[in-house]
């Protein structure tokens, strides 16, 4: 049996996933942050460049501030990025330069550990972010390989990039990034050992979606297989169409023979507080979800299906919708299978929705397919079908998108841009809408207000005062920050 270490995704991907990545603001983050870094996890997915565009979009927050001050608020925890590699906010492509720009930023604020996602596999793009990373300054960079479930993605294809990736010097570890819970445990036994038969030593981790209830026995059977490190989520967090939950999967972990070595006492805090967040402020709370065979088809996350629904409704089309996603399945197809992670099942939806309610099929194309079939975001894992690359590509507007300058360099974005700002607020205006990045300018410094609904972090802790453990507690009441010393977490 090994020791299991874990990664949490609260404060990214569980917000993203259940709260739409609009549910902390930078005071509840600063809440439970110095908690958060004394249970034991091995690194927190902290943000994403979609984050940090909901910072300012959404807060009017500062994005820059939130990472550092969350950094001074956890200093022991690596902080980590995850990004598609040459882009940042935008779903334009990026200069190479921006993007150094961006990585160099991250690092100065206080984001150590990355990890670089290619939605195409794209080994060449793969490997130039993790250099541009690396040269910033990381300390940990993680491949992704994104699961998926399609004819062309077999284990044989996850263990060739597996290989890759080994052999990349800026690539420290690899994980399995299962966005839709596609993975079954019978899969798990045969994909898991392909890719570590290729890591040549290379530390694996796994990341899986609850969203038709499968991680739960899948984290088990990657614990036995080899995989070092599970990512999971806490409290309301987790669960639903995010991670599983910490605390039960630390339970059935020991339950079977392995080791976790976190702190229960502070995970339990942790969990209450999001729970305890959830239930102030009316938000959705992740829960079991049913088996859904239908979803190993057509492959849609839950936040898309809603979407997709509300605009076939405000259409007059909603009794089309069964017709739209069998669609999906046949459009994925004809693109190529692109797995269905972020911007590819916004893509696959808009155009299957175009072809049923259309008069012919690919008779409407929206510009991100355009731009897909042009290259723009990779090379798609099989080729587009010929027929339907013709039909994309004679059209007017894809000739006006193939002619499109090369996005600007820094220097170009240093002219255009208001003179003086900020490194961090030229990587804002040159992403956003400039009357967003103004009102977060105007906001100020980040507020420390929280929710007096929400029960504070203090008040979580108190059971912990009578424990030999509180001389190591320094609560600081008025806006109830939370520090604990460093040398060594509560006994």
């Amino acid at each position: 049996m090994a020791d299991i270490q874990l990664v949490d995704v609260s404060l990214r991907d569980g917000n993203q996933s259940l709260w739409g990545a609009t549910g902390l603001d930078t005071g509840k983050i600063l809440q439970i942050a110095p908690v958060l870094d004394r249970v034991g996890f091995r690194a927190l997915d902290y943000t994403s460049s979609t984050h940090m565009g909901m910072a300012v979009r959404t807060h009017r927050e500062d994005p820059w501030e939130r990472i550092r001050l969350t950094h001074r608020a956890m200093p022991n925890t690596p902080l980590q990025f995850i990004g598609t590699g040459l882009r940042f906010i935008s779903w334009e492509v990026a200069h190479p330069e921006f993007m150094q720009l961006v990585y160099d930023r991250l690092v100065v604020n206080g984001v150590t550990r990355y990890v670089v996602l290619d939605p195409m596999h794209d080994m060449d793009a793969v490997r130039e972010s993790a250099r541009m990373i690396r040269a910033a300054g990381a300390t940990e960079i993680v491949g992704a390989l994104t699961f998926t479930v399609s004819g062309v993605h077999d284990d044989a294809r996850y263990a060739s990039l597996a290989a890759q990736m080994a052999d990349c010097p800026d690539i420290d570890r690899v994980y399995i990034k299962d966005p839709g819970g596609l993975l079954t445990p019978e899969r798990a036994a045969t994909l898991i050992p392909a890719v570590l038969g290729k890591l040549a030593g290379t530390p694996l981790e796994l990341h899986s979606h609850c969203t038709i209830g499968l991680p739960g026995l899948t984290y088990l059977k990657a614990a036995d297989l080899g995989v070092q490190a599970l990512q999971v989520a806490c409290g309301a967090l987790a669960g639903g169409t995010s991670l599983p939950n910490a605390q039960q999967i630390v339970a059935n972990l020991r339950e079977i023979g392995h080791t976790v070595d976190v702190d229960d006492r502070l995970l339990g805090v942790v969990a209450d507080y999001f729970d305890g967040m959830a239930a102030a402020e009316g938000l959705p709370v992740g829960g079991p979800r049913d088996y859904d065979a239908a979803f190993m088809r057509h492959q849609v996350a839950g936040g898309v299906m809603t979407t997709l629904h509300r605009q076939l409704d405000e259409l007059g089309f909603s009794d089309r919708f069964d017709a739209v996603i069998e669609e999906v399945t046949r459009v994925r197809a004809e693109l190529g299978h692109p797995i269905m992670v972020t911007p590819f099942p916004q893509m696959v939806c808009t155009q299957a929705l175009y072809n049923v309610i259309g008069t012919e099929r690919y008779e409407n194309v929206s510009d991100p397919v355009i731009r897909y079939v042009l290259g723009s975001f990779g090379r798609p894992t099989a080729p587009v079908d010929p027929q339907v690359a013709d039909r994309i590509l004679g059209r007017p507007r894809a000739k006006e998108l193939a002619a499109e300058p090369p996005p600007p360099t820094v220097a170009e974005l240093r002219r255009r841009l208001p003179r003086g700002i900020s490194d961090e607020e030229l990587l804002l205006r040159a992403t956003m809408p400039a009357e967003q990045v103004d009102a977060m300018v105007a906001a100020g410094p980040a507020r420390r207000h929280y929710n007096p609904d929400v029960k504070p972090v203090l008040d979580l802790l108190q059971g912990l005062r009578t424990r030999p453990a509180t001389p190591e507690l320094v609560l600081d009441r008025p806006d109830f920050r939370l520090e604990l010393h460093r040398d060594r977490r509560p006994a």
